[in-house]
């Protein structure tokens, strides 16, 4: 690989972007990021390797999707100049490394207490391809939001001479969030899959409207008097928005929630039902969960199994007003 880069040496910047193969439109996403940051005289490395050290006991490492001669092609479309894809026995010759990186506190919750030691092994793969491939830039999926922020950490903490670049979730037009395990999906267990999207969006316009209302009031400074005044007059509806108005304050974590559980508890009584992993409300710099009064940025991520297949999603949220 390093002779590789050494003999095609470009004047512009270079990339990676870093997939277990079973490349779709998503990681075609990734690889067009890439090469639009980089432009026609940068470099371009996608790499497919298929980490064993981040499967864990019972989860589909041998089933894993391989599709190399697909995964070339895609790549090649999207504008890659090579792709980058050893054998374990070429990234740990000697059996499992005796040396890794542990993702600390940060990788305990959520993803980390679902699947013990996946951000460990995830953690050092990365850190392997990152010298292995010298890219100024790396690129990953917003869609795994809990293993971007461990990255950038990562390369926070350790001096990584690398900048870290999130792409959105590429999404399916019903709103899936595009993922190589989609396709173990039965068609009755990809209609129950959508409550993870579905959950995301009902949280984000809850969002909105709490938000709206609180905008209102600041505003107009609704009283519950006139609401009174209004149900007095029989104006039923008028009396219920300017009652809502009248009550909207700030602190809006726990609607968000329970707008999105309401969506997942519908799921899990579907056939086939929707097993719910976590829901969780996360400041994006430590994945630890807010509180109702939360300001900021947040992310609303949600992980469940629907058959055999394990899913998870997330969603980028703003409290508050913007800066």
């Amino acid at each position: 690989m390093r002779r590789t880069l050494a003999d095609r040496a470009v004047p512009g910047r270079t990339a990676v972007v870093m997939t277990m193969g079973a490349l779709h439109r998503g990681h075609a996403a990734l690889v067009r990021a890439a090469r639009d940051r980089v432009g026609a005289d940068g470099f371009v490395t996608v790499t497919v390797f298929v980490n064993p050290l981040q499967f864990g006991a019972g989860e589909d490492l041998d089933r894993y999707p391989r599709t190399l001669d697909a995964d070339l092609a895609l790549a090649r479309e999207a504008g890659a100049d090579v792709v980058f894809a050893p054998a374990v026995a070429d990234m740990y010759p000697g059996g499992r490394p005796l040396v890794g990186i542990t993702a600390g506190p940060m990788g305990e919750p959520l993803e980390g207490a679902s699947r013990p030691g996946h951000f460990d092994g995830m953690l050092t793969v990365v850190a392997k391809l990152l010298h292995l491939t010298c890219p100024d830039l790396a690129f990953f999926g917003q869609k795994d939001a809990q293993q971007l922020a461990l990255i950038r950490r990562m390369v926070h903490d350790l001096d990584f001479p690398v900048e870290i670049v999130g792409v959105e979730t590429v999404r399916e037009d019903d709103g899936l969030a595009l993922s190589s395990r989609n396709r173990y999906l039965s068609p009755a267990e990809r209609e129950t899959a959508l409550a993870l999207s579905r959950a995301l969006f009902a949280a984000r316009d809850r969002l909105a409207a709490q938000q709206a209302l609180c905008a209102r009031a600041e505003a107009t400074g609704g009283t519950l008097g006139r609401a009174a005044a209004l149900s007095a007059l029989g104006e039923a509806r008028l009396a219920a928005d300017a009652a809502a108005v009248a009550q909207a304050v700030p602190g809006h974590a726990d609607a968000v929630r329970a707008a999105a559980r309401i969506v997942l508890d519908e799921a899990a009584r579907a056939t086939p039902p929707l097993d719910l992993d976590y829901l969780a409300l996360v400041d994006p710099a430590d994945f630890t969960e807010v509180g109702a009064d939360h300001e900021g940025d947040a992310v609303l991520a949600v992980a469940a199994r629907v058959g055999t297949t394990r899913l998870i999603d997330n969603i980028s949220l703003h409290f508050g007003a913007r800066p």
